[in-house]
């Protein structure tokens, strides 16, 4: 004679390797969640399920994914949060064991303002904690209004069953999402870095009697320094790598790296570069940068930057420092180094700086101008000790004899060097303005 209770136990058990099946098959949370749902309201024989997975950073449970909540219901509601701690499900989440109640209204547990938003009447519940292997809490499922009756113990097996299957397919949902999440930020950045980087001189303009090179490495995939040299020829702007009878250059370190600091000095390189275009002059430039930066910027947060104009027809160099130093200047005919500090407060700080001008600063032959930034002065090896603006004058004085550009190899081989595997903890940025001996005729 057959037996009922077998074939209903082969039912169930075909049903559970089934939503495993379905539910080891999509990476989708989402689609997980109604597998679940429908999963549990069919196998037990009920009107409706809901999924609350568990915020643990908030303390709440949150419904996503509900029948009797559709598209046009969740628009209105987004989701449904609660207190980890309140009603049937938060006594679940709590305990972590399971509750079946066969009326919900006579139970003083019962939360009834989901009903009182849905619109919906629940009669008996059956919630069910989704544990991981390690009985961490993942959330919580409740079945609602069994046909025919109350859920018994029965029921009770078979929700923890496959609320065990739930719990894992949840898990293996959330770290699939973080992967891709993390992909695409990683994509993201790539692309800002792809993109700040192209922001960069490709070459710098040719000025007679100078030597010019400059470059800046983020310590992420973004950096929150800057530079930029634009050269000009009769007043007017020129293409990179043109020759050039003057030239304006900037280098700004805004606080901290990454994607924040990156926007905010790449918008003051666009700022200065319309300036430069329009003719304006260096304090009315510093003036208006300035400002702007004072109305954009977040509390906390500034920007300090060298400005300076290089002069063919006199051999000058005029520049502007908010809070940009050291700046070094070797005087060759001495053999000395200078360390010349800002001339005020960084930009974003105060809204109306001092903006005075320095006197223009006459360049004699192989004499060197370096504005370098935090980033390589505060370098560190394994020990902890830094590279110094003394160790960056060192390395500058022993190759004072060759181009600007070998100038600047040598300072970030050396720095290379000293640092070793120790990773970067800020971006590193450095200009080398020489004046070169004339051409031998």
């Amino acid at each position: 004679m057959p037996d009922p209770g077998g074939e209903l136990h082969d039912d169930v058990l075909r049903r559970m390797l089934e939503v495993a099946r379905h539910l080891s098959g999509s990476a989708d949370l989402r689609q997980i969640l109604s597998v679940i749902i429908n999963a549990m309201r069919d196998t037990l024989a009920a009107e409706r399920a809901t999924v609350f997975e568990y915020d643990e950073a908030r303390g709440q449970l949150v419904a996503t994914v509900a029948h009797g909540l559709d598209p046009a219901a969740l628009s209105g509601l987004q989701e449904i949060r609660i207190p980890a701690d309140r009603g049937l499900a938060g006594q679940c989440a709590q305990q972590r064991s399971i509750i079946n109640v066969p009326d919900a209204y006579a139970d003083d547990r019962f939360d009834r303002s989901i009903d009182a938003r849905t619109g919906y009447r629940t009669r008996s519940i059956l919630t069910v904690p989704l544990l991981d292997d390690d009985q961490s809490l993942i959330g919580v499922t409740q079945v609602l209004n069994k046909f025919g009756g109350p859920f018994d113990d029965r029921d009770e097996e078979i929700a923890l069953g496959l609320g065990s299957l739930a719990a894992v397919a949840i898990r293996r949902g959330r770290l699939l999402e973080d992967r891709l999440v993390r992909e695409k930020l990683q994509r993201d950045l790539q692309l800002a870095r792809q993109i700040q980087q192209s922001t960069f001189p490709k070459q710098l303009p040719r000025l007679d009697g100078f030597g010019l090179a400059a470059w800046s490495e983020p310590a992420e995939e973004t950096g929150g320094d800057v530079f930029d040299v634009i050269g000009f020829r009769a007043g007017r702007a020129i293409a990179g790598g043109d020759e050039a009878d003057r030239a304006l250059l900037l280098l700004a370190d805004a606080t901290g790296h990454g994607v924040g600091p990156a926007l905010a000095v790449t918008q003051l390189r666009a700022m200065l570069r319309m300036a430069a275009r329009i003719g304006a002059d260096l304090p009315t430039v510093a003036r208006h940068i300035n400002h702007q930066l004072c109305d954009d910027l977040p509390t906390g947060r500034f920007i300090t930057a060298w400005m300076g104009e290089l002069n063919v027809a006199d051999l000058s160099l005029q520049s502007f420092s908010a809070g940009q130093g050291p700046l070094l200047q070797f005087d060759a005919a001495r053999d000395a180094f200078e360390q010349l500090h800002g001339d005020t407060l960084p930009f974003g700080v105060e809204r109306d700086l001092d903006i005075t001008m320095a006197p223009p600063i006459h360049l004699g032959e192989g004499d060197i101008f370096a504005v370098v930034s935090d980033g390589i002065f505060e370098a560190t090896d394994d020990r902890g000790r830094e590279f110094s603006a003394g160790r960056a004058m060192d390395v500058i004085h022993a190759h004072r004899g060759e181009s600007a550009q070998a100038i600047l190899d040598g300072l970030k081989g050396a720095v290379a060097a000293f640092s070793g595997d120790t990773a970067a903890a800020d971006d590193r940025t450095a200009i080398i303005i020489k004046r070169e001996a004339p051409p031998i005729s």
